[in-house]
């Protein structure tokens, strides 16, 4: 019984290596393409089948899709993939055929010159709110005192929850939203000695999903503050600064003085004549005193 088993099983091995045409009422039909199934990772549809084999031939392949559309309202046609009729491989990217979030119909069939196979059709339609999504890769660095993360670039339709925190006990969580990948994105400014952790997942409006969070990521600020020549510097810049105030200060002083109240310098002339009248006057004020004191007496 088991060497019956195994003579017929090298005999169907045998028929399907040498012989891949069936012979149909006179006529030499090609096989069709079997174990269609799609594979969908971030929003990027890969439909995959398993090979005709013609000795010594290439055999080419079409793919064709029918939307929830075309099959409503445009009496069940099929169209062309964009990029896949034909190709030679075994797989073709339907991510631009899935425009929509819908069950699309996907078949396959094969090509050898002249002849085609019977078109073989994926068991059950695909929609695109199957895929499985990922958490983003990231990349985590301090720049400074300044927390910075860029994120993997997964095309236009995602965007990014990132979340962190400062790593201590009951350390309260801040998150921010990130519309694209694959540009540095500031975060917080840390303070010296702490460590600050970073997750992130991924989110798919059209689809209306996420992934799951990433594993943090956590980096540590050195605990000097300030570097002894930096700190230095920084004092003898506000000594100038204060110095460079001080005498500014005084000069608008002066300023002041000299437009409000000004010093006028006279001749010698004009001092000899002032000092003369100022004597002269201070004797008659003398006199006028010394009468009024005999006159009393």
């Amino acid at each position: 019984m088991v060497l019956e088993e195994i003579l017929t099983s090298l005999t169907m091995c045998f028929f399907y290596t040498l012989m891949p045409c069936l012979l149909i009422g006179g006529v030499v039909v090609l096989p069709a393409p079997q174990n269609l199934s799609v594979q969908s990772i971030n929003m990027k549809h890969l439909l995959t089948w398993s090979p005709v084999i013609v000795p010594g031939e290439i055999i080419y392949y079409s793919v064709e899709y029918q939307g929830e559309y075309e099959s409503l309202y445009m009496s069940h046609i099929w169209i062309p993939s964009s990029w896949c009729s034909p190709t030679k491989g075994l797989e073709c990217d339907i991510t631009d055929d899935i425009t929509a979030t819908v069950p699309y119909n996907l078949h396959v069939r094969a090509t050898l010159g002249s002849q085609t196979s019977a078109w073989s059709t994926l068991q059950h339609p695909f929609n695109r709110n199957s895929t499985v999504l990922t958490p983003p890769g990231m990349d985590v660095t301090k720049d400074g005192f300044h927390l910075v993360i860029e994120l993997e670039d997964l095309g236009p339709q995602f965007e990014f929850l990132v979340v962190y925190w400062r790593r201590e006990p009951s350390a309260k969580e801040h998150v921010k939203m990130v519309r694209s990948g694959a540009v540095p994105v500031h975060l917080e400014t840390m303070e010296p000695g702490a460590a600050y952790c970073v997750k992130a997942q991924t989110l798919v409006k059209t689809i209306g999903r996420h992934s799951t969070f990433s594993q943090a990521q956590c980096v540590k600020v050195q605990g000097e503050p300030l570097p002894l020549a930096l700190a230095l510097f920084a004092f003898v810049g506000f000594l100038l600064i204060l110095v460079a105030v001080l005498l500014s200060i005084w000069k608008m002083g002066r300023l002041l003085r000299h437009s409000c109240c000004p010093v006028v310098v006279l001749p010698d002339t004009l001092k000899e004549e002032f000092v003369g009248q100022v004597t002269t006057g201070a004797q008659r004020v003398k006199e006028a005193k010394a009468k009024e004191e005999s006159a009393e007496q």
